[in-house]
């Protein structure tokens, strides 16, 4: 039996709020009618026949059960009162177009004799007072909003950038969300089609230039930019003249959240730097990335850090046979793992725990699982902390690379893939020595035959662990100093995602012995990431927030290269992957120099730098 007890405070309120919408119908279709009736006859009651008033209350009682039964089913009691929109209004048409076919059958089965205009009138009346029903919430709460307006003070004055549907949505929900105390004063749109009108109430004021002038004259606390299907660039020009302003600034995640209907405030984000590379989301092949991953065995080395992680991610919605994560770090590890239990709990997943360095675990590992495909992430990244401990990147980067390739050689698996970086170009870091040794290494292998070796090389990515972004948002939130070692200083940058999805789509094209160089787009300014970072927190460079200028640190360069002078281009089937033509080299010469800089490196040789220099002939180290 249904209890009231058995249920939660809100489905009493909702079953409590549908009964009362219900209430409401049937007096308004009764009343309709009889208004309609009443009416015809000049709305004298002693001059209706006494036949059509008998008719009236014959026809009624059952004509209002048709009609709530409709309403019903077509979901007029399930809309919120606070929401409701122009598809509330289409489904009421189509609910009165059924009952109007209804009406129709009904009069022409059971023989019904009343005035025309009663059937019309009364048809219409109903329309009108079931969607009035609906919409009243709405137009009293705007009413109150219009009439409050001049005595009530909203805490922020919104600007919504874009007056499209994301724009309108948004004002939508503004309007009926006072508890937000923040008001829409003005829209901004590029259309000049656009100026001057209104939407939802607000005004659309003029394009981009006026952006500035508007913050000042509507007192603008924060700004939204809701064009969620607009380019790279444009998005980065007019987010470039609103990180002037001073105001908080939020975006519409993208479009996939207008085709959802989730255009809402609190899907809104903080303006990201990605937003300020001025460039398209890079496009992947998501059909060829599965194609050789799905029904694969697959080992990420290095899973659970920044690339290694991201890597797991996107090959765990490859659905892979079983995904190995290889990882010397514990707690990174353990993250990544409950990660995808929880996201991908039907993914088979294995966790070990073990170093690339150890050839026995190595072995036990590859025996044991015998993966198809190796994505080898595991590598020591960070340029200072390699510079004053050299001997431990070539231990770990290169000896750790050559191990790990050696024993998925040794077990047949088909394709290995290493992480690059552009600084192994012309190196003047131990790091990006080690780098460029190990991608020495993997085309020294391939030439081998059997296992497929690669290196894919991009270049910064944005929010790894230690990258520059981060470190900037922390010293912002202490109130600064930004540092920044030079002001000429650039960097290449892509997000993880966009970094890892192209690793995958560049394995799908990998034949063995190619160096896949990712198209980073162009440099950015470490100076200008900076600056820019601190407009959009709210302050003002050098004002707010000083940057300060700390100067080269030990084997960091001015700028990064992703391909060396002897390397030919060749471009592939995606125009952000190209292929790095492979170095001639003595294999034979270059397994002798590895015995030798391996025995120095075990003895932690303080001539390191010297002797990997002449196995890297562009390894130049102190210089930038």
């Amino acid at each position: 039996m249904f209890k009231f007890s058995n249920m939660t405070p809100g489905e009493v309120r909702r079953l409590t709020r549908t009964f009362i919408i219900m209430v409401m119908d049937i007096l308004a279709v009764a009343a309709s009618f009889f208004v309609a009736l009443w009416a015809r006859f000049e709305f004298r009651l002693s001059a209706i026949p006494a036949h059509y008033l008998a008719t009236f209350l014959t026809i009624i009682k059952w004509w209002i059960p048709i009609c709530i039964v409709v309403f019903w089913l077509f979901h007029l009691y399930n809309s919120l009162w606070s929401y409701v929109s122009i598809d509330s209004l289409f489904w009421i048409i189509l609910a009165y177009s059924m009952l109007l076919i209804l009406g129709v059958a009904c009069v022409k089965l059971f023989g019904i004799h009343m005035p025309r205009s009663f059937y019309f009138v009364g048809y219409f009346l109903s329309f009108l007072c079931t969607a009035g029903i609906r919409f009243s919430y709405r137009i009293l709460r705007r009413l109150r909003q219009l009439l409050d307006t001049s005595g009530r003070r909203f805490q922020k004055n919104v600007m919504i950038i874009g007056a499209g549907e994301a724009g309108c949505q948004l004002i939508h929900e503004f309007a009926v969300s006072p508890q937000l105390g923040s008001r829409v004063a003005c829209l901004i749109d590029d259309n000049p089609g656009k100026k001057g009108r209104n939407l939802e109430g607000v005004r659309i004021i003029g394009g981009r230039e006026m952006i500035v002038s508007a913050v000042k004259r509507y007192n603008i606390d924060k700004i939204i930019y809701a064009i969620p299907t607009s380019s790279g660039a444009t998005r980065r020009e007019i987010l470039d003249i609103c990180s002037t302003t001073g105001c908080e600034i939020q975006v519409v995640p993208g479009i996939f959240q207008l085709v959802n209907g989730e255009v809402r405030i609190n899907a809104l984000r903080k303006v990201s730097l990605l937003d300020l590379l001025g460039r398209d989301p890079v496009q992947v092949n998501l059909q060829e990335i599965c194609h050789y991953i799905t029904g694969k065995v697959v080992m990420v080395t290095g899973g659970g850090g920044s690339i290694g992680s991201e890597l797991c991610r996107q090959i765990a919605a490859s659905h892979p046979l079983q995904l190995i994560i290889f990882d010397i770090y514990e707690n990174n590890a353990y993250d990544i793992q409950m990660e995808l239990h929880r996201t991908h709990p039907e993914l088979d997943l294995v966790v070990l725990i073990g170093s690339v360095r150890d050839p026995r675990r190595l072995d036990d590992v590859l025996g044991q699982y015998r993966p198809e495909l190796v994505f080898h992430a595991a590598a020591h990244k960070h340029v200072p902390l390699m510079e004053s401990s050299p001997n431990e990147a070539i231990k770990n980067n290169v000896f750790g690379t050559y191990k790990m390739a050696h024993a998925a050689r040794e077990f047949g698996v088909r394709k290995f893939i290493l992480i690059s970086t552009d600084k192994a170009v012309n190196p003047t870091n131990i790091m990006g020595a080690s780098k460029r040794l190990c991608e020495m290494v993997v085309q020294m292998l391939s030439r081998r035959g059997g296992t497929e070796f690669v290196a894919v090389r991009f270049g910064n990515v944005l929010g790894s662990n230690g990258s520059v972004v981060p470190l900037f948002e922390k010293q912002i939130a202490e109130g600064g100093p930004v540092t920044v070692t030079h002001p000429e200083i650039t960097r290449f940058f892509m997000t993880i995602p966009e970094a890892v999805s192209l690793v995958l789509q560049a394995g799908y094209y990998a034949k063995g012995g190619e160096i896949f160089v990712l198209d980073m787009g162009n440099p950015v300014r470490i100076d200008d990431m900076a600056r820019k970072l601190i407009r959009l927190s709210g302050f003002e460079p050098d004002v707010d927030i000083p940057v300060v200028y700390t100067g080269l640190r030990p084997g960091e360069k001015l700028y990064e290269e992703l391909l060396m002078n002897e390397e030919g281009l060749q471009e592939t089937a995606n125009s952000m992957i190209h292929i790095g033509k492979p170095i001639e080299m003595d294999d034979a010469a270059f397994a002798l120099q590895l015995k030798a800089l391996e025995q120095a490196c075990e003895e932690n040789s303080p001539d390191i730098c010297k002797l990997v220099a002449e196995i890297v002939p562009t390894y130049h180290p102190g210089s930038h």
